[in-house]
This record gives C-alpha cells, sequence and structure tokens, in this order.
C-alpha cells in the first residue's frame, strides 16, 4: 500500500465511525449477546460520514475550517482520546496528570487532523464498510469490530475498530488498517521525543507543527 493511501484511511477510520449508541452490558458473558449492535451503529454513522463528506465536498475544499469542525465534531463523539494517549504515551504517561494527558492527546488528534483532513475529500465513488464480526477483546477490555472499507476498483481493505464501553457508550481507543495499529504506529514513533522532553513539550511541538504525528525521522511519513 502506497503511503499516502495508508495515511488517507487512517483519517477517514478515525473521522468515519460514530459508536456512540452501542449501550455496554456489565457482564463479560452479555458482551456477545451484544454483537451485532456495535457492528451496526459502525457502518450506520459511517454510512452517515460518508455521504456527508460526499454531499459537502465542494464546501470543505473551499472552507477547510468547516471540514476540521466537522471532523473534530465526529472525533468527539466517537473516539475516546484520552485512553488512547494514555496506551501510546505508555511508561511515559505514568505518574502524569490528566491534564497533561489531554494536552498531549488533543496535540496528537489535532495534528493529524490538520495534515491529512484533506485527505477524506479525496475518496471519491462513495466508499463504503462491510461488517464481518464483533468479537470480545482479552481481558474484559471491550470488543475489537472488523469491518472492509469497499471502493470501486479496489480490493477491500480491513479496517478494525478497537472499542471500550466508556459510561455505557461504545467508544473507539484504537484502529487498525491491515493490521497496522493506531496506537502501536505512534507510540513508536513518540517514544524517543518523549524519554528526551517530555510530555508538554511534545505536545508543544505537536502544536507548532516542529513534530509530525505520522512522520518518521527524516522527514518521511510512516506508512506500509
Amino acid at each position: 500500500m502506497k503511503i499516502r493511501l495508508t495515511t488517507s484511511l487512517l483519517a477517514v477510520a478515525l473521522a468515519a465511525a460514530t459508536p456512540a449508541l452501542a449501550l455496554a452490558q456489565n457482564a463479560p458473558a452479555a458482551a456477545a449477546t451484544s454483537n451485532g449492535a456495535a457492528t451496526r451503529t459502525v457502518i450506520d454513522t459511517s454510512t452517515r460520514i460518508l455521504t456527508t463528506l460526499e454531499q459537502r465536498r465542494a464546501e470543505f475544499r473551499k472552507n477547510p475550517t468547516a471540514l476540521r469542525q466537522f471532523i473534530d465534531g465526529e472525533l468527539n463523539k466517537s473516539f475516546d482520546r484520552d485512553y488512547a494517549a494514555r496506551l501510546v504515551l505508555g511508561l511515559h504517561g505514568r505518574g502524569a496528570s490528566d491534564a497533561d494527558i489531554k494536552l498531549f492527546a488533543d496535540a496528537m488528534a489535532d495534528n493529524l487532523m490538520q495534515r491529512y483532513g484533506d485527505a477524506l475529500l479525496e475518496f471519491e465513488g462513495k466508499p463504503t464498510f462491510r461488517g464481518k464480526s464483533e468479537s470480545a477483546l482479552p481481558g474484559n477490555r471491550g470488543v475489537v469490530v472488523a469491518t472492509e472499507l469497499l471502493r470501486p476498483g479496489n480490493d477491500p481493505t480491513p479496517v478494525d475498530y478497537l472499542m471500550r464501553n466508556v459510561d455505557g457508550v461504545w467508544k473507539i481507543f484504537d484502529v487498525r488498517i491491515e493490521g497496522i495499529s493506531y496506537v502501536q504506529t505512534f507510540k513508536t514513533q513518540f517514544d524517543a521525543p518523549l524519554r528526551q522532553k517530555g510530555i508538554a513539550e511534545v505536545a508543544k511541538e505537536l502544536r507548532d507543527g516542529t513534530l509530525q504525528a505520522g512522520q518518521q525521522a527524516g522527514g518521511k511519513s510512516s506508512g506500509k
């Protein structure tokens, strides 16, 4: 897969699923009985968002601010930024304050969307998602919803959403595209900067663009 397609898929995967309506069950056994609900919500809402992008494509191309506002609104509903940030930070996040975690989470998400938000508008031909399966994660950590991104003239692309229950609502905390994990990708990238500079400084560099999420040393974008 080309680097540009990988980053485009990441942008779509983060913004195109809003599993906020599937209520979680408390018992592990009950999670299996709710298998269809989370998947249906991912697919239904993905379709709605992709349709909105198609309908407002011309507007968003002329007004990048409106596009970012739209994406941010969907991410706020669907993506568990702080939990994902803790996973990315790993050992570097131990003992960190909630404020520092939020600072890093927001800076990373904003940096990604500023760089790759426009990639959402490149998807022509009305791409769709197809649900494949839903299964429990080890340790009662949530569920993984396996889907495929379908684009005319292209082979299906596997996109898995790892989700956990937050106050009775399923939210995404990781996305795997063709097996490539959002969390692991950025955990690897930010390990050295975090060791050298700390959370607040890395967040500041993400904000001002000195450090780019998804970019390896030497200025190359990370990808497959």
